[in-house]
């Protein structure tokens, strides 16, 4: 496979790619990512192993999955065999099938013989190696790399996160009509909120309305909580508005905008697109002023996206098209937005030239304290043989 010569041009190893650990959140089973890129399987508990070394893919798969069941209820749980179950095998598209059972042998097997174990780490850069935090806990991936840690404290393990990056960096056709459906999803749901914004209109209610459409419109989740915003809310970020429990929720006032940043997920890809609305239905002056600024900063670096840019050469075009005394209220690291597919930070090489297939946001966003007012725009962009396509023209 494509991923096992990236690994074998970066060092060799085998690769250790951890499905999820069953149900998540008590929700609908999400796989990590990774493993549904690789496998498309939604299997618990399971290890892929892509083995540079000797050219092939082994899926380690307990013998049945717990989840269905209960001896207690027999009747309701009948059980569900994983490991013979041979209709995986033909979506799977692995080489070799093996018991979880018989993986700790294998790793000790491999540890003994000094392979490289290779891991997604998550950034790019040497393997950081996860310390217990004093609150919350670790992901599935870093409880792997610390659980491999204590148990052969002199196992070599690397990072393979630029080669996983490589891979999930450019979409495939597949991921691409995906990533199509949830952005017209998401477009027709922006709309049905829009509809309802109003004086006295909550923001939860706006959430509640375009989460409603995105499912009605096949999504099976929501990839991120929808940020409504309005008024005072609007002037911060949404990690601010998310540190309270109670703080995602004001009635609309007629003089205020409204800003959506929100998304849909479909079949495991998302979308990730934001809008400005006035409450009353039309912008004053100075409204409309900083929306048409954001939109012509927008505008500039989308004309700019072609194969061979860079994410630098994109921060250069946005800041030329940005006026001075307005820069302190659009500063940011980035280049204004961030790639997606699974994820709203899908993993990605910020220094690499754009190629076509590549997918991300541009969002100029602006933040005035000064004059209280913020406004968003973001659009969602194909790179093309010859450009960038934005994801919908009819919003």
């Amino acid at each position: 496979s494509n991923m096992i010569r990236l690994l074998r041009e970066s060092g060799g190893g085998v690769l250790l790619v951890p499905s999820s650990d069953g149900r998540t959140h008590g929700d609908t089973f999400r796989q990590l990512e990774d493993f549904w890129y690789y496998v498309g399987l939604e299997v618990p508990n399971s290890m892929l192993v892509l083995d540079s070394e000797n050219d092939r893919s082994i899926l380690f798969l307990p013998d049945t999955d717990y989840r269905f069941e209960n001896p207690g209820r027999t009747n309701d749980f009948p059980g569900r065999p994983l490991l013979e179950d041979y209709h995986l095998r033909s979506i799977g598209g692995v080489e070799e099938y093996r018991s979880m059972d018989e993986f700790e042998r294998y790793l000790a097997q491999r540890v003994r013989s000094r392979t490289v174990l290779r891991v997604n780490g998550g950034a790019p850069g040497a393997l950081i190696e996860p310390e217990l935090p004093t609150f919350g806990g670790l992901d599935p991936l870093q409880t792997m790399i610390m659980r491999i840690r204590q148990e052969y404290p002199d196992a070599r393990m690397s990072n393979a996160f630029e080669e996983v990056a490589q891979g999930r960096m450019i979409k495939s056709r597949y991921e691409i009509q995906k990533m199509q459906m949830a952005a017209d999803a998401t477009v027709q749901a922006i709309r049905a909120a829009a509809s309802r914004i109003g004086a006295g209109v909550d923001e939860r209610t706006l959430q509640g309305t375009f989460e409603a459409t995105c499912r009605s419109l096949g999504a099976q989740t929501i990839p991120f909580t929808p940020i409504v915003k309005a008024g005072p809310n609007s002037l911060w970020p949404w990690r601010v508005l998310a540190a309270h429990y109670d703080r995602r929720n004001r009635p609309l006032e007629s003089d205020e905008l409204v800003i959506l940043d929100v998304g849909c997920e479909i079949d495991g890809y998302i979308s990730d697109v934001g809008r400005t609305f006035p409450v009353r239905g039309s912008f004053t002056p100075l409204q409309e002023e900083k929306l048409r600024l954001s939109t012509s900063v927008a505008d500039a670096i989308i004309a700019a996206i072609r194969p061979g840019v860079t994410f630098a050469d994109l921060m250069e075009v946005a800041h030329a098209a940005i006026p001075e005394d307005e820069k302190k209220y659009m500063q940011t690291p980035s280049f204004f937005g961030h790639h997606i597919g699974m994820n709203a930070g899908d993993p990605a090489l910020l220094g690499e030239p754009l190629e076509p297939g590549m997918v991300f946001t541009v969002e100029p966003w602006y933040y005035n304290h000064d004059l209280e007012i913020s406004v968003f725009v973001e659009d969602v962009i194909l790179v093309t043989e010859d450009g960038a396509a934005v994801s919908y023209t009819h919003l």
